[in-house]
């Protein structure tokens, strides 16, 4: 009954966001505590026992594992603009490089409910706060989610880059990998791959390598951290750490990697925290000069209780569901032995 244990006793939370991110205007999902800190399990809803499988994988890693070696103890931050109007958009930027001293900025592209001239505003939008704001050497990143067919990328891409006065990267711009290297190819610019790693049932080293000129990493999505890292030996592409729109303690896994990682490509995805109007945490730790520090953290027993009573009965017998469905597919061959074993002790 170990990892029934840990179902049984994880606290499942909803927390609103202040702007609609992906179609999701809150997130939801679980946090455990064990013998090495809290961890959080909150895949999204369309992802199967076997993806869910990696994202508890992380979770416990947190929980029962001993994280590796940092090599630094600040982690630099790159701002997000999600699927927003021009006005917002300039204000986000604003904010982010006056009050946080963060100048590299992505920008979600490419969703249904927009259209690319909605994204051309949004990215002129950003630009022009960059350089209001006195960063005029400030850094602007697309993300399309693989929401372009190769033809749409080709096409949308220039348009973007136009209006951002020069890329530093789009991120997935397709899904499939195959169709990334096509753009790689022929757009005049770099791209970067996230869902191609991320969502990936087997690990295509070459074909990762062929489509991407960085890779994006989220570590609770791959297994964890120790996990991560393995797998970034064997790319040797350079490296973004990204967040999964976490709460204050999902969000450590992703700073503790970026801490390990020697050679960063440039500014990571870690200041998700933004978006949140709600918290596990009574303050919610913003940007200072551009960086965010690396420190485990423990819900706020206030907090965690506001988050777990916007949550229903339903959700919370899903939650526990979900977690045990999770280890049996996936997550108890991903998990180290000491943690593998940690777990069944519970």
């Amino acid at each position: 009954m170990a990892i029934e244990s840990i179902a049984e006793t994880a606290v499942a939370f909803s927390v609103p966001l202040k702007l609609q991110f992906r179609s999701n205007a809150s997130r939801v999902g679980v946090v455990f505590e064990g013998p090495q800190g809290w961890g959080e399990f909150a895949p999204f809803e369309n992802y199967d026992d076997a993806i869910a499988g990696r994202w508890l994988a992380g979770a416990l890693e947190m929980a029962f594992g001993q994280l590796p070696k940092s090599v630094r103890d600040a982690v630099p931050v790159n701002a997000i603009v999600p699927e927003t109007d021009e006005i917002t958009a300039y204000e986000l930027v604003t904010r982010a490089v006056v009050d946080q001293g963060v100048s590299t900025i992505k920008v979600k592209v490419a969703t249904p409910e927009q259209k690319l001239t909605d994204d051309i505003a949004r990215v002129r939008a950003v630009r022009s706060a960059l350089t209001d704001a006195g960063a005029t050497q400030g850094l602007i990143r697309i993300d399309a989610n693989a929401g372009w067919s190769v033809n749409e990328a080709l096409k949308n891409i220039p348009h973007l880059a136009d209006a951002a006065n020069g890329l530093d990267y789009v991120e997935q711009p397709c899904t499939s990998l195959s169709e990334v290297q096509q753009v790689r190819q022929q757009a005049n610019v770099k791209i970067a791959v996230d869902e191609g790693l991320r969502l990936a049932q087997d690990l295509d080293i070459l074909a990762i390598q062929d489509a991407a000129d960085v890779v994006v990493v989220k570590p609770i999505p791959l297994g964890g951290i120790s996990s991560t890292l393995r797998v970034l030996d064997r790319l040797g592409i350079p490296v973004v750490v990204s967040g999964s729109m976490d709460t204050s303690i999902g969000l450590d896994s992703s700073l503790f990697l970026a801490s390990c990682i020697p050679q960063l490509y440039g500014a990571c995805g870690v200041g998700t925290g933004n978006l949140l109007a709600l918290d596990l945490v009574p303050e919610t730790q913003h940007p200072c000069n551009g960086t965010l520090p690396v420190e485990r953290k423990v819900p706020d027993p206030d907090c965690l209780a506001i988050a777990h009573a916007l949550t229903s009965k339903r959700e919370q017998d899903y939650w526990r569901e979900r977690i045990v469905n999770a280890w049996y597919t996936s997550a108890q061959h991903i998990v180290s032995p000491d943690v593998r074993q940690a777990v069944l002790s519970c």
